[in-house]
């Protein structure tokens, strides 16, 4: 395809009942779909002789935990034939499973794996979903907007014991001195040092 417009017809055409909505902004395809016919819908961009996204860029998702469906699974595509971008999103709630990708790009393993660890999102199918960033203890999800900024346990060597281990958060701010003043303004102890 030459352009994306004629790329957004030909999808629209041949996956009308798939597609629920689509778009073109900043020179890149967005495709709105169903979790359901994820696998479909990627299995076309990818064989058909008008599409040819063959390279599977980034898997991500978006919090909204205000929504029923709360994460927003986002798949970005690249079409090294055309030289063009796709990007593909569907709305899912926090208990529903994804279907895994990792049979069609292999290179989904990692990402999904990542998207399980920082969200908590769950993939069917997938090979071998356990945590790639965080320990295999870790409680929680970071990326989850409803996690605590601080977390729930530090990590630290203990020359004691000799080995790392966890500990609550504890914070302490009796002897901290934040400066609130504009950085332009300067603060006061240098206002004072400069008048004399």
């Amino acid at each position: 395809m030459d352009s994306l417009s004629d790329l957004e017809k030909k999808i629209n055409s041949e996956l009308t009942t798939k597609i629920n909505e689509s778009k073109i902004l900043h020179n890149q395809l967005y495709l709105s779909i169903d979790n359901e016919d994820l696998l479909d819908v990627i299995l076309f961009l990818k064989t058909n002789k008008d599409t040819k996204f063959k390279q599977l860029i980034d898997i991500t998702a978006v919090d909204y935990p205000e929504k029923l469906r709360r994460f927003k699974m986002v798949y970005l595509f690249l079409s090294h034939q055309f030289n063009q971008r796709i990007i593909i999103s569907s709305l899912i709630n926090e208990k529903e499973v994804v279907p895994s990708l990792t049979k069609i790009f292999p290179s989904a393993n990692w990402m999904e794996r990542e998207v399980f660890d920082m969200y908590g999102v769950k993939f069917k199918d997938h090979p071998d979903l356990r945590r790639i960033l965080t320990d295999y203890g870790f409680e929680g999800y970071p990326l989850r907007k409803d996690f605590p900024l601080t977390g729930h346990n530090e990590v630290r060597y203990s020359e004691d014991e000799k080995k790392v281990i966890y500990e609550p958060v504890k914070l302490e701010q009796n002897y901290r001195n934040f400066d609130y003043e504009s950085p332009w303004e300067g603060t006061k102890y240098i206002k004072e040092q400069t008048k004399k």
